[in-house]
């Protein structure tokens, strides 16, 4: 007999109540005090990666480990196949399975599923809906946890809320400007429109820049302005990084790709060429108001942020990292030590 699907997924930041997102927080907390609790003894969880992983695979493992837990890791092309996310169409393409089979099946062996998806990186349009993280939890019933789809990284958004708190005490009306870098292979958009929605979700007043034709995607700003006026949070939008920067208390620089040239990679390419001097360099970081630099790695130094900064006193970037061992095991601990 197959169970219905499981309701408990973090597929987006905001699957956590406040209630619950502080719950996270505060176990987050005991645990990097030292805490040592054995939470999740006797419980596995698969980490499916469909893409490479640093951070989130090696603190993920971690975070199990000093639980109790067990990883079940796997990896596509290595540990396994393609998988089809698409409803209602004939497989005649090179995926063998479907994730909805996948997810049954794996549901009986663990207690979460935590999935890295792939982007099939032709339009943005059609990445944009989440497929690969939406079909497992669709299917799964067990938690499932998005380690990074095409417009989430709550996995990243959890351990910087707790990064700006530990440097800023309260966050609520504390400014934090978000910066584009360059980078020959930038990212997706994930990163950045998750801590722009944590940001306004806490007070924060946000100032985006970037160059023409890096505009995010248009429904996570509607709903981040809605977020905003909701929260007591603002946005503001500025094409010259200087004017983002002028008195923040927090720079948060990231690349990221154009979504309009989405699947183009010459286009791409040669947008990428045209900016300048998007640098994060000190003197950046001095118009801001005793600014930290926060940035959620890989980081290209001096391309994206000098040396300078990335090693001076105020950059935040190990701390974010650290704080993902500790937000990830706070959040195992309350999905996975309740029954059901």
């Amino acid at each position: 007999m197959t169970s219905p699907p499981h309701r408990g997924h973090l597929v987006r930041l905001a699957d956590l109540p406040d209630e619950r997102l502080e719950d996270v927080l505060e176990l987050a907390r005991r645990y990097r005090a030292g805490a040592r609790r054995r939470e999740l003894e006797g419980r596995s969880v698969g980490l499916l990666f469909f893409r490479q992983s640093l951070r989130t695979r090696t603190s993920f493992e971690v975070a199990l480990n000093q639980l109790g837990g067990h990883a079940v890791q796997l990896s596509v092309g290595s540990d396994f196949w393609e998988l089809e996310s698409r409803a209602g169409g004939v497989m005649d393409g090179t995926a063998p399975e479907h994730v909805r089979d996948a997810a049954a099946v794996l549901s009986s062996y663990v207690d979460a599923l935590a999935i890295r998806p792939a982007q099939r990186g032709q339009s943005w349009d059609v990445d944009r809906r989440d497929e690969g993280i939406r079909t497992w939890a669709e299917h799964s019933t067990v938690p499932v946890i998005n380690m990074e789809s095409a417009l989430w990284h709550p996995l990243q958004g959890l351990a910087d809320l707790m990064t700006l708190r530990d440097s800023l005490g309260e966050v609520r009306g504390r400014e934090l400007a978000i910066v584009w870098t360059p980078s020959p292979n930038a990212q997706g958009p994930a990163v950045v429109h998750t801590v722009l929605h944590a940001a306004l979700r806490t007070g924060m007043r946000v100032r985006l820049s970037h160059p023409a034709g890096y505009d995010l995607d248009q429904g996570v700003l509607d709903d981040a302005r809605t977020l905003g006026a909701a929260r007591g949070g603002t946005l503001e939008f500025m094409r010259d990084p200087k004017d983002a920067v002028a008195g923040a208390h927090v720079v948060y620089a990231r690349s990221w790709s154009s979504l309009s040239s989405y699947g183009q990679p010459t286009l791409a390419a040669t947008r990428v060429a045209s900016t300048r001097g998007w640098l994060v360099d000190e003197a950046l970081m001095r118009l801001g108001n005793e600014a930290r630099l926060m940035h959620p790695m890989p980081v290209r130094r001096n391309l994206e942020v000098t040396d300078e900064v990335l090693d001076g006193p105020r950059s935040l970037i190990y701390a974010q990292a650290e704080n993902r061992l500790h937000t990830q095991k706070g959040l195992l601990t309350l999905l996975l030590r309740e029954p059901g």
